[in-house]
């Protein structure tokens, strides 16, 4: 279609992709679940029970109930605000942070681009679950400085991107153009180069949110996310490997909800790159 807009076509290779559809579809729904659990939820998470400890699925407690007598069901949906909200403002913490040094690396150059690069390459020589970990444990146990830690983690990610994007885009004719007609370094990245390297970032923000999800949930195991009692799929799962044999039901539905958002952010993420990069698009 000669006359279709490059957003419109993007848009429309996106929805051809089927599998890039059933991943929205997941993120929408656990995203309804998360902003409406007050509504959805079958108990309150927090309630106990001493005359149902560890009860298995039934009519009453579809995913069973734990070892204090709360609703299963309930947490994991509850559990989803911690994950989700850790894996959306983590990777916008990662991007704020990253994506300006990047830039400036990029159209900077020498010694700027040097120091920028050399740290970038460091953090991201050491794994990244391993230094969430550390950071994390630097900062203290609380769900807020998780996700700090997973933000700073993840922000060399962004900058290595946005630097090499900056140095490809800054000698293209039309960064020359808007150079030759007087245009500072500041207007330069906002306004010619980082509208052309959106597409790019936003499908490395959608892969780093499920790496941000996998990683909030193995703090919130180590004790360092979210704290106890309130839900995360972390901590369910570290209250659930006491009672893999008698209660096998309190690790497996959190430990789905993970490998099912995980997944869908995933394909969402493919699905962009496909719908983005006009490379993969059949001529």
């Amino acid at each position: 279609m000669s006359g279709e807009s490059p957003a419109r076509r993007a848009f429309r290779q996106f929805f051809r992709h089927w599998l890039a559809v059933f991943g929205l579809a997941v993120v929408v729904a656990f995203a309804l679940a998360a902003v409406l659990a007050p509504w959805v939820a079958p108990y309150d998470p927090l309630q106990t029970s001493w005359s149902l400890v560890r009860k298995a699925p039934s009519a009453a407690h579809w995913f069973g109930t734990d070892e204090n007598g709360r609703d299963v069901l309930a947490r994991v949906i509850y559990g989803a605000r911690a994950s989700l909200m850790a894996g959306v403002v983590a990777v916008s913490l990662a991007g704020l942070i990253g994506v300006p040094l990047g830039l400036l690396a990029g159209l900077a150059g020498g010694w700027v681009e040097t120091i920028i690069s050399r740290v970038a390459d460091a953090m991201l020589a050491v794994p990244f679950l391993i230094l969430a970990i550390a950071l994390a444990a630097f900062l203290g146990p609380a769900l807020e400085n998780a996700m700090l830690a997973i933000a700073i983690t993840a922000s060399p990610v962004f900058a290595r991107l946005a630097r090499g994007m900056a140095l490809e885009a800054k000698n293209t004719d039309w960064a020359e153009a808007a150079r030759a007609m007087g245009n500072p370094p500041w207007r330069l990245a906002l306004l010619h180069v980082l509208p052309n390297i959106i597409p790019p970032l936003m499908v490395q923000a959608t892969l780093s949110i499920a790496e941000a999800i996998i990683a909030e949930a193995s703090l919130s195991f180590l004790g360092l996310g979210q704290q106890p009692p309130s839900p995360s799929w972390g901590s369910m799962l570290n209250s659930a490997q006491r009672f893999l044999t008698q209660a096998p039901w309190m690790a497996i539905y959190p430990g789905l909800a993970i490998f099912l958002v995980v997944l869908a952010f995933n394909l969402v993420g493919d699905g962009l790159r496909d719908a983005l990069d006009p490379r993969s698009q059949k001529r």
